[in-house]
């Protein structure tokens, strides 16, 4: 608990930007702020990337579909943030084919679409890992046999990026600490105070955990919430716009690759209402999303529900007719909420969900208070850049001296397990791990810290090494390993049970029964590393195994 007693006795004093939530813009601008030389603090009140930056499609796109709504600039921010994301991350950011299937009177034929790729591809300057190329219909049958054959005419093969969206925002907000700014996790911002003038310059922050408070100074507070930007807002009335958003909800659900044997990332149009989804493969499994329906109320408690699942069951159903999929195959669901910018009153209830655009909108109030919302993943480090530009200009309308400022250079510097990348990529660093770790430390488990953390893996395998028993697989039949406890909870801020078995690993999402069956071990270790009662561990067990089941929730009422 040092780690995070340090950080708290940091609090009470005044900051250059103190940064209210902790999702990937969040983390994005901590990480800009910090490397300009800017004293900065970050506050969420849950765990880092809990709330939209863990539940994505986890795709680094350029957004092939906003050409047919002329976003270019959109499409053309992306695409060149996906270039420099795989440079920054190259763990964490990996290259991965994705098919569109053409059918008989589907939207597009195959000539328009290939023009389309030319002009995708255009835009990001030719920087893709390869150029698209056509597949015919006899090619398809050995490369996705499971493809619906009727009616198929042929199929496009383009590239864009996975990525592992949560360890990209603990990355980014790593960075910025190792940078010098503080950063809290399941600390809750509950109310902002304003000087003689009106403006916003503090905030009382409560520990979510013990309940303590603090008072934190800051000269420039930045709004960004994600879901929650609105509730922010309306802890300062003179902050502006009561509403800035209009949140829409995506669900995705898991299953076992070969349930689902997909070669490439399919792009399909659903039967229902002709919106995209996607089929993807994931190592040992597939997942399928997402929806765009409207959502009101709890962000915290948003999840998947037999709609849903049933919808989209109904999508894989129509183009991979032979698997037959059953709702019993699947493994586990997430759900997240798109914070987008709410399109203008008089025209919102003409605007469908999926039509609305995913633009990021930068507001500053008349209190001060600078809020960001909208925008999409791929495109954060450039977001990140443009608010801290406003803070700075803040700052100076303040007479703050800000001359002494840097240039951040975030498009430069890698992530922290992207740097020293070699040309050999992650087999090469497994390579080190495994020799790291003396002997402790299969192949698998190696190539599995390499894939995770690049080229930090071999501080994890130098653990292993010290302490043979950290090599310990957590569930047999998955790679995670006992020592990524220990990384998360000295190195990674991890605070709950929760916060590994869903954020710094993926037990929840990609374990067949989403880790219940190790809980009790990981929560064993963590409460002797953070020197939890026994009251505390079951408590920490307990609301894991609640996260489990309001995951699982939509089975039943499926099944009535």
């Amino acid at each position: 608990m040092a780690k995070r007693e340090q950080q708290w006795s940091k609090l009470e004093r005044c900051f250059d930007v103190l940064i209210i939530g902790g999702g990937i813009n969040g983390a994005g601008i901590a990480r800009d702020a910090a490397r300009r030389g800017l004293s900065v603090a970050l506050l969420e009140m849950q765990d880092f990337a809990s709330g939209t930056s863990s539940r994505s499609s986890k795709l680094i796109h350029g957004g092939l579909r906003y050409l047919e709504q002329f976003e270019l600039s959109l499409v053309f921010e992306s695409v060149s943030e996906r270039h420099i994301l795989l440079h920054l991350a190259p763990h964490l950011v990996n290259p991965l084919e994705f098919l569109l299937p053409v059918y008989r009177g589907s939207k597009h034929g195959l000539l328009s679409i290939s023009a389309g790729m030319w002009l995708y591809e255009g835009l990001s300057l030719f920087r893709t890992p390869a150029l698209h190329r056509r597949l015919k219909t006899k090619e398809l049958a050995t490369q996705e046999p499971a493809l619906r054959r009727t009616g198929l005419t042929g199929a496009q093969v383009y590239h864009d990026c996975a990525t592992d969206d949560a360890r990209l925002t603990l990355e980014t907000l790593l960075d910025a600490v190792d940078q010098g700014a503080v950063a809290l996790n399941w600390a809750k911002v509950i109310d902002l105070g304003h000087d003689d003038k009106g403006r916003v310059e503090r905030a009382t922050v409560q520990d979510q955990l013990s309940k303590r408070q603090a008072e934190v100074g800051a000269r420039v507070v930045i709004n960004a919430a994600g879901p929650w930007v609105d509730d922010v807002l309306a802890l300062s009335p003179q902050a502006g716009p009561a509403k800035l958003l209009r949140c829409t909800k995506g669900v995705h659900f898991v299953t076992a690759w070969s349930a689902i044997p997909v070669h490439h990332a399919l792009v399909a149009s659903h039967p229902a209402d002709g919106r995209v989804f996607f089929i993807i493969p994931w190592g040992e499994q597939s997942y399928v999303g997402t929806t765009d329906t409207d959502f009101e109320g709890d962000p915290a408690k948003v999840a998947a529900d037999a709609d849903d699942i049933a919808y989209l069951l109904a999508g894989v159903r129509h183009f991979l007719p032979e698997l037959e999929l059953r709702p019993e195959q699947i493994s586990s669901t997430w759900a997240g909420l798109r914070p987008l910018i709410a399109p203008p009153m008089e025209t919102s209830k003409q605007v469908k969900e999926s039509d609305v655009s995913r633009e990021h909108k930068i507001v500053i109030g008349q209190d001060g208070l600078l809020s960001v919302a909208g925008g999409k993943l791929t495109t954060y480090r450039r977001m990140a850049k443009e608010v801290v530009d406003k803070a700075v200009d803040l700052l100076r309308l303040s007479s703050h001296d800000v001359s002494e400022l840097r240039d951040a250079r975030t498009d430069q510097v890698p992530l922290p397990g992207g740097r020293f990348w070699p040309v050999d990529d992650v087999s090469g660093i497994a390579v080190v791990a495994h020799e790291r770790a003396k002997g402790h430390l299969d192949e698998r488990g190696a190539l599995h810290l390499a894939s995770v953390y690049g080229t930090m893996s071999n501080a994890l395998a130098a653990l292993i090494a010290e302490t043979p028993e950290l090599g310990q697989r957590l569930q047999d039949t998955r790679p995670e390993l006992m020592v990524q406890v220990d990384w998360a909870v000295r190195r990674e801020l991890a605070t709950t049970l929760c916060d590994f078995m869903i954020r710094r690993s993926q037990l929840f999402f990609r374990a067949p029964d989403q880790g219940e069956a190790c809980a009790s071990l990981v929560a064993q270790r963590m409460a002797s590393l953070l020197g939890w009662s026994r009251h505390r561990e079951a408590a920490e067990i307990k609301h894991y195994l609640e996260e489990l089941s309001r995951s699982r929730a939509w089975k039943k009422s499926l099944e009535a």
